[in-house]
């Protein structure tokens, strides 16, 4: 269980990305320097992010370039990964619907990949910015014919600066929509993205950060962290939540989160 914010304890944050340290290619003003501020004293920084399209390494790259703070690839967790780590528990060969780096962390995972919807024992479906008719079409007729359905997460939108684009839960909309299927979805707030993260927390009183309800904080409320609402992604206003979804805590943006942390030490002077 989340203690105190301010009570000077050691503490894991776990953050989402989009919305919440960047927006597309760009930093959420004072990202770089709170994520910097939160390590330098003594508190571990996570990042799980719903989004499939990138691999763990490109997802490190984009952090570092766009806020200026490194983290260490070990602290990314990724949808792709949990779904990577769901279909490695048994032996499957999958088709992809999805970007290219997610059909890489399957490989990577050691998951076979094919193309062909008759050779498919599950299928993976995440956001697909090259989205066809055809590939579309491959991954409704695997799962027809009894293919797995696996979803790296349903999230309807993600945002960028300007709107809210589709995000793979469209996607995974139009499949269920197409088969009468409903797939095991692995990202937050499910069990299979709860349990990487959980395996690479350090510190008992965790906090999740995020700007959506529905995944950020419910992950929270089912692992029993901290929620932090940040307004700077898809939520722009503190919601009227369900109690178990009321945020401890709302800012404008992550820039505010240290000093919420090191009141107490501005408090008494240090």
């Amino acid at each position: 269980m989340s203690g105190v914010l301010s009570d000077g304890s050691p503490k894991t944050f776990v953050f989402d990305l989009d919305g919440v340290v960047y927006l597309d290619s760009t930093a959420v003003p004072g990202a770089g320097e709170a994520l910097t501020a939160l390590r330098d004293g003594g508190h571990q920084i996570l990042f799980a992010t719903n989004n499939s399209a990138r691999a763990v390494e490109t997802v490190v790259g984009n952090i570092t370039r766009r806020t200026g703070f490194v983290p260490d690839p070990e602290s990314v967790i990724t949808s792709g990964l949990a779904a990577a780590n769901l279909l490695s528990e048994t032996d499957e060969t999958c088709l992809v619907l999805g970007s290219d780096e997610l059909g890489e962390t399957l490989s990577d995972a050691g998951i076979q990949l094919t193309t062909d919807p008759a050779g498919a024992t599950a299928v993976v479906v995440g956001l697909d910015l090259g989205l066809s008719y055809e590939r579309l079409t491959r991954a409704v007729v695997a799962i027809a014919g009894g293919a797995r359905f696996i979803a790296t997460n349903d999230d309807p939108t993600y945002p960028m600066p300007n709107a809210r684009y589709p995000g793979a839960g469209s996607i995974v909309a139009a499949v269920e929509r197409a088969t009468g299927k409903t797939p095991v979805v692995c990202g937050k707030p499910n069990k299979p993205m709860r349990h990487l993260v959980e395996k690479r927390i350090e510190h008992s009183d965790v906090w999740m950060v995020g700007d959506r309800p529905d995944t950020d904080l419910a992950l929270a409320a089912d692992a029993g962290w901290g929620k932090i609402l940040v307004l700077s992604g898809v939520t722009d206003y503190d919601h009227t939540l369900p109690p178990d979804l009321q945020p401890d805590h709302t800012i404008a943006t992550i820039a505010g989160l240290p000093g919420l942390v090191m009141l107490k030490d501005v408090e008494n002077g240090g």
